[in-house]
């Protein structure tokens, strides 16, 4: 086979999708009122929970080293986003919380998902996007289990 004509890998097409996918998020949210959020928040706006979160399950969830997050998290605190609120369970530790904003933009972004989700659903049929999310997830699975195992 031509080497122009290679299928790409996978991390090759996983990149391509990511970016794809980001590009077209990040250009909706700012159409919608969020132009200053950028793909790398995500690390901290697609984990969060309504009652707040703290950094170091941030980390876990998306992956991230903690020192990573934390950044990441000051700059959504200070885009009002997010804030910093003493955990009710150990008031030593701080939880991360998101505002009225940050909670709009996760609505938002996981609206705009969903409706990408389901133009491929509707492009490739709903069995077949079905198996290929199935798969990709079995993937992305496999591929965390060896990263900590």
């Amino acid at each position: 086979m031509d080497a122009e004509r290679e299928v790409p890998d996978l991390g090759m097409l996983a990149g391509q999708l990511m970016r794809a996918l980001q590009e077209e998020l990040f250009q909706r949210l700012a159409e919608q009122g969020h132009p200053d959020v950028r793909p790398r928040h995500g690390t901290v706006l697609a984990f969060l929970e309504p009652a707040g979160v703290r950094a170091t399950e941030l980390s876990a969830r998306s992956g991230q080293h903690k020192q990573i997050v934390g950044t990441i998290v000051d700059e959504l605190v200070a885009l009002g986003y997010v804030r910093r609120e003493p955990d009710p369970a150990d008031r030593r530790a701080k939880r991360i919380v998101p505002t009225e904003q940050g909670l709009d933009e996760v609505a938002k972004a996981r609206a705009i998902l969903a409706g990408i989700e389901e133009r491929h659903r509707r492009t490739m049929g709903e069995e077949r996007f079905d198996a290929f999310k199935d798969a990709l997830q079995e993937i992305a699975r496999d591929q965390r289990a060896r990263e900590t195992g």
